[in-house]
C-alpha cells in the first residue's frame, strides 16, 4: 500500500490531514505529485492492476472533475471489462463540502454526479470513528473505492470514541444515529451534526426524529431506510448538494418506487440552492441549517 497525491508529503494535506504520515512511511510510501489529478488517479489504476494497493488523494472533491476519464471510464470499468483478470483495489480519497469560505471552486457537493458511475463505491463518513473503519476497509477491498471527507471536519473536529483495537466498518451498511418515531431524517456528512442538532431542539415540541446515516452512498443500504420510514411515515432527506440531479433526489425516488406505501406526508429534500457557492461568509447562507430542517418538519408534522 502507498500514497500517492499533490500535498501528501511533508505538507501533510491539503488541510493537515496527513501529518506525520510522510515521516512515518518515507518518500517510497508516500508520493508527491504535481498538481495533476488524471495522473494521480491515472497511475494508481495502472499500479492497481500490477498488484500495489495506491491510496489516491485528489485534495477536493471539485477536481474529480479533471480526472473524470480516469473514474468514468476506466478505473470504474477494468474489472467489468477485462473479465476479473485485474482487482482494482484503488482508494480515492478527497476533501468536499463548505464551511471554511473556499468559494466555488472547493466547496461543492458533487455526490449526485459521483454516485451516476456503475462499479465505483462512495463513502462519506460523519465521525471519526465511522472514518477510520470505513477507510480501513476501503483500503482492504478489491474495488475501487471513491473517500469524501467533509473538510469543516477538520477545523471543528467532531470527537468519537475509537477502540484501540483493529476494526473495520463494513462498506454498504448505514447506521441510526438517532432514533425517532416521528419523522426520518437521512442525512450525510456535516449534515448528520446538523439533523443532530435540530433533533434536539424539536424534542421540546414534543417531536422526535430518526437520523439515518448511510455512510456509504453507494451501495446504499435502503432497508435501513425503508424500516426507519416504515416506522415514522415522514421521509425528509439532507444534503449539502444543490437539489437538482443530487443524491437526495436518488433517495426520493427509491422510496417513492419501493416504499411508497409507507409514507403519511410527501417526501421533502433539503438541499443547496442551484447556484455556485458563494464567497466568504454568504457560504453560510448557502448550506442547509437547522432552521431549514426544522421548517421542512414542521411542513410535515403540523
Amino acid at each position: 500500500t502507498f500514497m500517492i497525491g499533490t500535498n501528501v508529503g511533508r505538507l501533510g494535506g491539503a488541510m493537515g490531514q496527513l501529518k506525520k504520515i510522510y515521516e512515518m512511511y518515507g518518500p517510497e510510501r508516500v508520493r508527491m505529485t504535481p498538481i495533476s489529478e488524471d495522473t494521480i488517479v491515472g497511475s494508481s489504476i495502472g499500479a492497481a492492476a500490477t498488484g500495489l494497493r495506491p491510496i489516491a488523494e485528489v485534495s477536493f472533491s471539485d477536481f474529480l472533475t479533471v480526472c473524470w476519464d480516469e473514474l468514468a471510464n476506466q478505473v470504474s470499468k477494468w474489472r467489468w471489462s477485462l473479465g476479473d483478470k485485474f482487482k482494482m483495489p484503488v482508494t480515492i480519497t478527497s476533501l468536499t463540502g463548505g464551511g471554511i469560505y473556499t468559494a466555488y471552486q472547493h466547496s461543492q457537493c458533487l455526490e449526485g454526479m459521483l454516485i451516476g458511475i456503475p462499479g465505483l463505491t462512495v463513502v462519506l463518513p460523519s465521525t471519526p470513528y465511522d472514518c477510520k473503519g470505513l477507510l480501513k476497509a476501503a483500503i482492504r477491498d478489491d474495488n475501487p473505492v471513491l473517500f469524501l471527507e467533509h473538510k469543516y471536519f477538520m477545523i471543528s473536529r467532531p470527537k468519537s470514541m475509537i477502540p484501540e483495537e483493529d476494526y473495520t466498518i463494513p462498506l454498504g451498511k448505514a447506521d441510526i444515529k438517532r432514533e425517532g418515531n416521528d419523522v426520518t431524517v437521512v442525512a450525510t456528512g456535516l449534515m448528520v451534526h446538523r439533523a443532530l442538532a435540530a433533533a434536539d431542539r424539536l424534542l421540546g415540541k414534543g417531536i422526535t426524529l430518526e437520523v439515518v446515516d448511510p455512510r456509504t452512498l453507494v451501495p446504499l443500504d435502503k432497508q435501513v431506510i425503508f424500516t426507519s420510514v416504515k416506522k415514522t411515515g415522514r421521509l425528509i432527506i439532507v444534503t449539502e448538494e444543490c437539489k437538482t440531479g443530487s443524491w437526495a433526489g436518488e433517495v426520493a425516488a427509491l422510496v417513492a418506487e419501493e416504499a411508497f406505501d409507507y409514507l403519511d406526508a410527501p417526501i421533502k429534500r433539503v438541499n443547496a440552492p442551484d447556484a455556485p457557492v458563494p464567497y466568504g461568509p454568504a457560504e453560510d447562507l448557502y448550506m442547509p441549517s437547522e432552521e431549514d430542517l426544522i421548517r421542512a418538519v414542521a411542513d410535515l408534522t403540523n
